[in-house]
């Protein structure tokens, strides 16, 4: 072999070597210190955008699961007044069968029918509730959105207590003043009602709480599928860390020795 001063092609090559070896070290580095393996688009471009979507995916079941537990205070408020109406009307029903007491003056009547003026506003009262500035018993029904994607929803239905038909609004009606303009049918009627609407009211939390519990799930898993993508595997990458770090303190070293070789045609001019 040649001796030459001008090139000096071993140290080129451990040069080389050295400087793919020192690039392969930081990538590890950068990936263990971030915990991800993309560290730029190049790295996995592919795999950047699916994990992208799959992110985004994950953080819209976070924002509906939080919307499904909104809705769901809302029918526990709604159903709370809806618990104490029927109350209210339980009441009321009892003062009914009192009043028709043929054992009391007109005085005891009176009595009644200003504790009945009393729960008839009660009764109005609770068909003004909101939540949230949103009317509990507006009569209009509402979409809860109950996967990320929008496309599946659950309708809350929208119940109107004042309504004089479905509701309460036979016994809250301005026509009546006093127990003597109801009869029992109508207190048993609302009753009735209102135990629909609290039936309505359960099967819905029950759907919304299956729902919540799906998107639950599903959120779980799009951030597995995710972290699959892009997380770092710290037990294979530290081996590899090892691997370059050991390239490089070798490539340093035969890099030191590959320059080194050039003395040989020193001695040969002595």
């Amino acid at each position: 072999m040649s001796v030459v001063i001008n090139t000096n092609y071993a140290a080129t090559i451990a040069s080389n070597n050295l400087a793919a070896s020192n690039s392969m070290l930081q990538r590890s580095l950068n990936r263990l210190s971030s915990g991800s393996k993309i560290i730029t688009p190049a790295d996995d471009a592919g795999g950047l955008a699916v994990s992208m979507k799959l992110s985004a995916a994950a953080k819209r079941s976070g924002a509906v699961a939080s919307g499904i537990g909104n809705a769901v205070s809302l029918l526990q408020t709604e159903d709370g007044a809806l618990k104490i109406a029927g109350k209210v009307l339980d009441r009321i029903s009892e003062l009914k069968t009192l009043y028709s007491d043929p054992t009391k003056n007109a005085t005891d009547l009176a009595n009644y029918d200003e504790e009945f003026t009393g729960l008839q506003a009660q009764l109005t009262a609770l068909a003004t509730e909101k939540f949230n500035g949103i009317d509990l018993f507006g009569g209009t029904a509402l979409s809860v959105s109950v996967s990320e994607d929008g496309a599946t929803t659950v309708s809350v239905s929208g119940r109107d207590l004042a309504d004089a038909t479905n509701g309460v609004g036979a016994i809250t009606a301005g026509a009546v003043t006093d127990l003597g303009d109801i009869d029992l049918s109508d207190i048993t009627d609302a009753l009735q009602n209102v135990a629909t609407f609290r039936a309505e009211n359960g099967a819905e939390q029950s759907r919304l709480g299956f729902a919540s519990e799906l998107i639950t799930i599903n959120k779980a898993n799009l951030e597995a599928a995710s972290s699959r993508i892009v997380d770092v595997d710290v037990a294979e990458e530290s081996t590899q860390l090892a691997r370059w770090n050991t390239l490089v303190q070798a490539g340093t070293a035969m890099l030191a020795q590959a320059n080194g070789s050039a003395q040989t045609a020193l001695r040969l001019l002595q």
